[in-house]
Parts: C-alpha cells; sequence; structure tokens
C-alpha cells in the first residue's frame, strides 16, 4: 500500500518548533548572564495562593490539587484552607526571618475573599502575581478568546484593586495556555509569565513578553504529595541543584533556581523547620540572589 504524499508533507517542519511563540535557541548559543552584585544563582521564591471552590469546574479541565470526593469535599476543602488560614503565614514569618523576598502567585479570589492576606503580602514587600480568578478558571486552547480575556482581566483586576498596584507577573493554573495566552497577556499589560518550564534563564517570547521558567520538577506537590518524599529530601535536591547551576555558572553564565511552594503543603509544622534551614543554607551560600520574579526581570532586560 502506497501512502498518501500528503502523509509526509507537514508545513511546520523546520529547524526549531511547530509555533511561531518564539524562537528556537540552545543554551550555548545565548549571551552569558550576570545577576547583580557578582551574584550567580538565583533563588526565586514562588508561592501559589489559591482558592478551591468547593465545587470544581471540569471546563476545560479540573485543576491539579481540587476536590476529588463526593460533594461537599469537606476534607480537601478545609485542607486547602489551611494554607490561607496557616500555612502561607509560616511562610511569611519564615520569609522574613530569613530576610528574602517572595512572588505570590494569587488567585483574584484571595484578594475579594481574603484582603488582608493581600495586604501582608504587600507591606511585607513582597510581589503579587496574578494566577487566574479561582482554582476553576483554567485555561486550554477550547476555551473561547473572549472567555480568557474575561479571566485575565477580572484576575488583574481584583488583585490590582487591593494591592494598589497592578501585577507584573502571570502564573496560569496548571502552567496551562491557550495558543492566544501571550498575546492575551501582552494586551493586559503583564510583562512576564512563569508557565513554561523549558530553561534554566529567562527568555523572551516573539511578542516581547519574558518567561520566567517555574521548574515543576522541584516543586514541593511534585516532590512532597507526588512523589511522597521527605522534606529533608526536598531540601537536600534544591541545595544540590543550586551547587550544580552555581557550578555550570562559572563558565556559562548565571542561572535561575525556582523554588514553587504550596501554603498546605510546605507549611505544615513537621515541615517547617526543614525549611527554615533550607533558606539558610541557601542564603549562605555567596553565589545566592534572593530575588523577586520582577527583580529578574528587570536585571534580565538590562543584559539584552
Amino acid at each position: 500500500m502506497t501512502l498518501d504524499p500528503n502523509y509526509i508533507e507537514y508545513p511546520k517542519r523546520r529547524l526549531g518548533y511547530d509555533h511561531d511563540l518564539y524562537a528556537f535557541s540552545t543554551l550555548p548559543s545565548r549571551k552569558p548572564l550576570a545577576w547583580p552584585d557578582g551574584k550567580s544563582v538565583a533563588a526565586w521564591i514562588v508561592v501559589s495562593l489559591e482558592w478551591f471552590p468547593i465545587t470544581p469546574g471540569d471546563t476545560p479541565f479540573r485543576a491539579p490539587g481540587h476536590m476529588q470526593t463526593a460533594y461537599p469535599d469537606y476534607r480537601h476543602y478545609t485542607a486547602r484552607e489551611y494554607g490561607t488560614r496557616v500555612g502561607f503565614y509560616r511562610l511569611l514569618d519564615a520569609f522574613a526571618k530569613a530576610g528574602v523576598k517572595a512572588s505570590i502567585a494569587a488567585n483574584g479570589a484571595i484578594a475579594q475573599r481574603y484582603p488582608s492576606i493581600i495586604r501582608d503580602v504587600v507591606d511585607a514587600g513582597h510581589e503579587i502575581i496574578a494566577h487566574s480568578t479561582d482554582m476553576n478558571g483554567t485555561i486550554a486552547s477550547s476555551l473561547p478568546v473572549d472567555a480568557e480575556r474575561a479571566l485575565i482581566h477580572d484576575s488583574i483586576a481584583a488583585l490590582s484593586d487591593v494591592a494598589g498596584v497592578a501585577p507584573r507577573g502571570w502564573h496560569s493554573i496548571a502552567r496551562s495556555q491557550s495558543f492566544a495566552t501571550p498575546d492575551l497577556l501582552m494586551e493586559a499589560g503583564i510583562e512576564y509569565c512563569c508557565d513554561w518550564a523549558n530553561d534554566e534563564v529567562p527568555w523572551t517570547f516573539t511578542n516581547g513578553l519574558v518567561n520566567l521558567p517555574l521548574n515543576h520538577e522541584l516543586s514541593d506537590r511534585q516532590i512532597l504529595n507526588v512523589q511522597q518524599q521527605s522534606v529533608d529530601s526536598y531540601a537536600t535536591q534544591i541545595l544540590d541543584a543550586h551547587d550544580w547551576l552555581s557550578a555550570e555558572a562559572q563558565t556559562q553564565g548565571a542561572r535561575l533556581l525556582p523554588l514553587h511552594l504550596t501554603p498546605y503543603i510546605i507549611g505544615l509544622p513537621y515541615r517547617m523547620d526543614a525549611f527554615e534551614r533550607l533558606l539558610a543554607d541557601l542564603a549562605a551560600r555567596p553565589q545566592t540572589w534572593f530575588a523577586r520574579g520582577s527583580d529578574i526581570l528587570d536585571s534580565f532586560r538590562s543584559q539584552m
């Protein structure tokens, strides 16, 4: 049987990717980066501060960590609520003790339901990143463009109203975007997103939006919840990653080490001592630059 000639003809077959969202680029081909004050590893803490409706939305998909058992799923609902009531404030205390600033990826519903939390974040000098409206506000290419535009707008507006300043960054639920998302984010005034985990330095979309890669494999959810490893193992892996990146940076330019945290996971009492030691160990390494996403963005742009 002979194949139809159209079977092997693919209009996007070319060097690089099958889309035009950003250009193909290998790490050795790029201009090496340097962080301020001679630092070589930017330790970027991103906290997902989320509100889960007790009735999950499954369109276009159910967010990771959402309700799982029969309605009303009080077990998972209250476990998530623990993050805003208890765990997040433990993290704020840990950040203050270590003298570090973080990026807080917050749902718009957090600002609407718990505005005092957003004010506490801003007063402590941390940065707010827009993180959709609530955990039913997922994005995929099956979502109509106008609905996605409204979701992005509503998230930014809710956070801006309470924080007093518009977020510069965006983090989609489950890091999921549609093909329209980068343009819609630029249209809404967003300067960077952190959904594409394909690198260890920032890079730029074709339309000018910057991506700060937020590594999923090093998240507390992946290591502690999914892989069921200990918090000591989590800390060891973060430090191992830091030291490897620092060694690479000696010859290849500065690197980005993201710590993606979830308050109801890392904020439990039996994990906080190890987490506070981790922050202290990172701070003791002379190569470490603790930075918010906006700080990393500004440094990156100044070198491009």
